[in-house]
């Protein structure tokens, strides 16, 4: 089964495919948007737009289109975040041998996929495959084409500084031949070297005429076992994706606010909820409650702002800079419950 049609995002389409066909398309670009309104799915078009070497590109039944769409394309890289090999030296054969696997899985299920869980990233090996692929001639098609998803996973490159230097290269310099799309729903997240070096834009949830149009589609079919069509157009919001996971996204929100309320009680209450968060083997589940956490102090910073609350504004702006170092710390396998005390201690301070 190749990937379902891309749904929606007809005006940044057709924009895309003018900048396409003037030669005026960024070598850069960073997707960004909300969670699951179809960032990865959007930049697999304009990739394989980008492939495709017929005047109605993508015409969707060349040889570039077919293994594009099948997954398969030699000139087509499509990373996303993935349990830790464990190997940081893992070769870039080994690898993009994951990877194949991987997107062997997504596409089976015609590109319709849970969120990778907290524990999965993008690790340093990954970084060195990429810019390993991008200084080899294009194997098929005239060009080649770097898809990263949810790039906010990249974990931080200090301990390979020739490696990150090589892929912030990659993105600034990128080969004439070559185009790099990074998407992100937190794009606050990322890190600062590489957003100054991406032209963001930014992509909008699907109007409900178009989530109709998603859920009609064969590979939405299970959806309909769950809730009626217009139950699952409310629960969406203009993002397919928040289907597929939403169980455990629910449940990531119910212990990110637990967090976020211990935060503001006693001493006594952050002890408990901190060791709540269990030990080592529980760092995928505690990293998905720190991004439901990021969520969460978005949604007040965001209120308090609308309603002229400076002062909370800002004490929310602080307390998710506070959350982003809670999540590098968790990147580097310390354990949850001890990150759990560290940022609740610090948010009862910033918090009123």
């Amino acid at each position: 089964m190749p990937l379902t049609p891309l749904i929606g995002h007809s005006a940044l389409r057709a924009r895309l495919d003018e900048q396409v066909r003037r030669g005026t398309l960024a070598s850069s670009i960073l997707f960004t948007g909300p969670a699951g309104i179809g960032k990865q799915r959007l930049a697999l078009w304009l990739a394989q737009r980008l492939l495709c070497e017929a005047d109605d590109a993508p015409c969707g039944t060349c040889q570039h289109c077919r293994y594009a769409l099948e997954g398969t394309h030699p000139d087509q890289h499509w990373v996303f975040p993935r349990p830790n090999l464990k190997d940081p030296e893992a070769a870039p054969e080994d690898v993009a041998a994951d990877y194949a696997e991987a997107i062997a899985e997504r596409i089976a299920e015609g590109g319709l996929y849970a969120r990778p869980d907290g524990s999965a990233g993008l690790f340093r090996y990954t970084t060195r495959m990429l810019v390993s692929y991008s200084v080899r001639a294009p194997a098929l098609a005239r060009r080649k084409v770097f898809v990263v998803g949810d790039a906010e996973r990249m974990v931080p490159q200090a301990a390979s500084q020739e490696a990150a230097n090589a892929f912030l290269k990659l993105l600034e310099e990128p080969a004439a031949n070559t185009t790099v799309i990074l998407t992100s729903s937190e794009s606050g997240a990322l890190l600062p070297t590489i957003r100054s070096r991406v032209i963001a834009m930014r992509v909008r949830p699907l109007g409900t005429a178009e989530m109709r149009e998603f859920l009609a589609l064969p590979a939405a079919g299970a959806l309909l076992k769950q809730a009626t069509v217009d139950e699952l157009i409310s629960l969406a919001r203009g993002a397919p994706g928040a289907l597929l996971d939403a169980e455990s996204r629910a449940a990531a929100r119910t212990r990110a606010g637990a967090l976020l309320n211990a935060a503001t009680r006693s001493r006594d209450r952050i002890y408990r909820v901190a060791y709540a968060q269990g030990a080592s083997g529980a760092r995928g589940g505690f990293s998905d409650a720190l991004d439901a956490l990021t969520e969460l102090l978005h949604e007040q910073t965001k209120s308090a702002s609308s309603s002229g609350d400076g002062a909370m504004a800002a004490a929310g702006a602080r307390a998710m800079l506070l959350v982003e170092n809670a999540k590098r710390d968790a990147e580097r396998n310390a354990t949850p419950q001890l990150v759990a005390f560290r940022l609740l201690t610090k948010l009862s301070e910033a918090l009123p």
